[in-house]
């Protein structure tokens, strides 16, 4: 089940915050901002993206991962559980 409710919301307007700040840098390197300025720039638009993904990890752990073990189908909570390893050690870099 994709997000939805108060977290589609949040993440909508987190993501047009940080398409805004994408624009931003664009316009700094076109008009030859400072380097360290724009690498600030970048560092906070990593953070951003990650407090994104943080709320859609929270959501599919809520949702999806708890439906799928409540389920007690054994082959699809194995397939959800390496599923969500997976993310965890790509989230985690």
């Amino acid at each position: 089940m994709p997000i939805q409710g108060e977290e589609q919301a949040d993440v909508f307007k987190r993501l047009n915050r940080i398409e805004g700040q994408v624009k931003g840098i664009r316009r700094m390197v076109e008009e030859e901002s400072y380097c360290v300025d724009v690498l600030i720039q970048i560092a906070s638009i990593h953070e951003a993206l990650r407090g994104v993904g943080k709320i859609i990890l929270r959501d599919h752990l809520k949702c999806c991962v708890t439906e799928a073990v409540q389920q007690g189908d054994a082959e699809r909570t194995e397939r959800t559980y390496q599923e969500l390893m997976d993310l965890m050690y790509k989230y985690a870099r």
